[in-house]
C-alpha cells in the first residue's frame, strides 16, 4: 500500500532498502534509518537520532532540500484533521526557538498515525 498511499498524498511507508543508498552520505557514523514515509514526491525519514524532511522541488525533482531536525529540538507537534471524510491531515512540528511550526500535509490513514507515534516515541528523549 505504500506506493498507492504516496500517490494519493497519504503518508505511505517506504521500504528502507530503496532509500538507503540515497541517505548513506547523509548519515553520521553509527546512525541508522528507522522508518520512512512518502508524500507524493517528498519523504519523512526517521533515524535513531533525527527526523529528516526531504522536499523535492521543481518539475524534475532534481533539486532536493534535506531538512534535519534532531529529536531534542522538537518542542511539540500536532496532527490536525478536518473530519472523518477528510482526505488530508496536517502535521505541524514546533521547534525550540521558533514561533512558526513546520507544516506538512500528510493525508490520512495508518501512515499519519505511525508518524505521530514515532514522533511521540523519539521526541521524548
Amino acid at each position: 500500500m505504500g506506493l498507492i498511499d504516496s500517490l494519493l498524498g497519504n503518508a505511505g511507508e517506504q521500504p528502507l532498502d530503496k532509500i538507503a543508498e540515497e541517505f548513506a552520505p547523509l548519515l553520521a557514523p553509527g546512525e541508522t534509518l528507522q522508518r520512512a514515509f512518502g508524500l507524493i514526491r517528498d519523504l519523512l525519514v526517521f533515524t535513531d537520532r533525527r527526523l529528516v524532511l526531504v522536499n523535492k522541488q521543481g518539475v524534475t525533482g532534481k533539486r532536493i532540500e534535506y531538512r534535519s531536525i534532531p529529536y531534542r529540538s522538537i518542542a511539540m507537534f500536532s496532527l490536525q484533521t478536518e473530519g472523518h471524510f477528510d482526505l488530508e491531515s496536517e502535521l505541524r512540528i514546533w521547534l525550540h526557538g521558533q514561533d512558526e511550526p513546520l507544516a506538512r500535509t500528510i493525508g490520512r490513514g495508518e501512515g499519519a498515525a505511525d508518524i505521530v507515534a514515532l514522533l511521540a516515541q523519539n521526541a521524548s528523549h
